[in-house]
């Protein structure tokens, strides 16, 4: 059964009030501003603080100065107030596993940065990053579901978003807000200039024209850029076309020769120090019965564990002794071997042996064996790796 996992609370620090209006806010400039205005006079903005409850949704890989920037100004107005503040966050990969309350207080004391739950443990634990292409579902996991849950908690089904009952309602629309005058505004009531909220491995700066902004605050968190570049190199490993901005790589715009650059670099290569592991991927590109695209179904199965440069040593010794297309990094130490690459055209299937930090984990879709076999007649690989 679903589960709601609780902090330990003392009495006085948790609410169970009725309620009526719930804010989302999502640490940026935008939301803060709102719920910063709306508490200089909360009765003007037509909010009944008694009944309302502000709602925030840890990802856990929020910039650090973002969120110690919510943490200097906004606690501290909350409690002025006595705003009843809940902190939340996933609890685990599956809808199943619940979410987790964090603090659920009128005095809240600190933010918290994440749960046990975030999306970069689920994307590094398969190898993959978060892609332009399609719905922002990150966004809907690591927020949307944890919050949609909590309030269906609190106010039954009735309160689903889509059902007459729950009004979404967006202030800075009403006002005519922009983003400059969002800033502004926190600028002059805090002294400082907010800077963007978003998870530190987003993939879409690129799409919203704000790479180079992005490009310098990696620069100024070299270790972050550092952790990043090991996501998206193991998922390059493991799939090239695994690019964290869709045709350009993260990895290829940092210039060594550049020292900001090349501190950023230099994390890189302290983060793939650790024990890699050799991976064999298959994935298979399906149609449905009335001929429309499958989504992509993939097995990944740890071989071996050990050093990189050992592990790429045997993996193109083997490929080379069986005439399989074997490919080599040899700055940074991964290799690659196809033994099946992807046709043009759907159904197809591709198979390769990869070397990648071990922080992926074996996983096979469901069925995956039997659809395998059905359309490769039994095909294993060729190479004595397992």
């Amino acid at each position: 059964m679903p589960s709601t996992a609780f902090t330990p609370s003392l009495p006085g620090l948790a609410a169970d009030d009725e309620l009526d209006t719930v804010i989302n806010w999502g640490l940026g400039a935008d939301s803060t501003t709102y719920l910063a205005r709306m508490l200089t006079d909360p009765a003007a903005h037509g909010i009944d603080l008694d009944r309302t409850a502000v709602l925030y949704m840890a990802t856990g890989s929020e910039w650090s100065e973002t969120r110690l920037l919510c943490e200097e100004f906004m606690p501290p107005l909350l409690r002025s107030r006595g705003v009843r503040f809940v902190q939340l966050a996933r609890a685990g990969h599956l809808k199943a596993d619940g979410i987790t309350i964090l603090d659920d207080s009128r005095h809240p004391e600190r933010l918290f940065a994440r749960g046990l739950w975030t999306l970069w443990d689920e994307l590094e634990s398969v190898g993959t990053v978060r892609q332009q292409a399609g719905v922002r579902k990150c966004s809907l996991r690591a927020k949307g579901e944890v919050g949609d849950r909590w309030i269906t908690q609190i106010f039954g089904d009735q309160a689903a978003s889509k059902v007459p009952g729950r009004t979404g309602v967006f202030p800075l629309i009403d006002w005519g807000w922009d983003r400059q005058q969002c800033e502004a505004y926190l600028l002059d009531r805090f002294g400082v200039h907010w800077p963007k909220s978003y998870c530190t491995f987003c993939c879409f700066p690129t799409s919203m024209g704000a790479l180079p902004a992005h490009l310098e605050r990696m620069r100024s968190h070299p270790d972050i850029a550092g952790e990043v570049l090991r996501l998206e190199y193991t998922a390059m490993s493991l799939n090239p076309n695994a690019k964290l901005y869709g045709r350009k790589t993260l990895l290829e715009m940092f210039d060594p020769s550049r020292p900001r650059d090349r501190a950023c670099l230099e994390a890189f290569e302290r983060e793939l120090d650790m024990p890699w592991a050799l991976y064999h991927v298959r994935r298979l590109f399906l149609l449905s019965d009335s001929g429309k695209r499958r989504p992509v179904m993939r097995s990944t199965e740890r071989v071996d564990l050990g050093r990189p440069q050992q592990l790429a040593r045997r993996l193109i010794s083997v490929s080379e002794r069986h005439h399989v297309d074997v490919e080599h990094d040899p700055i940074y130490g991964r290799a690659r071997s196809w033994v099946r690459r992807r046709a043009k055209a759907w159904p197809m299937a591709e198979e390769l042996f990869a070397t990648a930090p071990a922080r992926v984990i074996n996983k096979q879709d469901e069925a995956f064996e039997e659809e395998w076999d059905a359309l490769l007649s039994g095909a294993a690989a060729q190479l004595p790796l397992a």
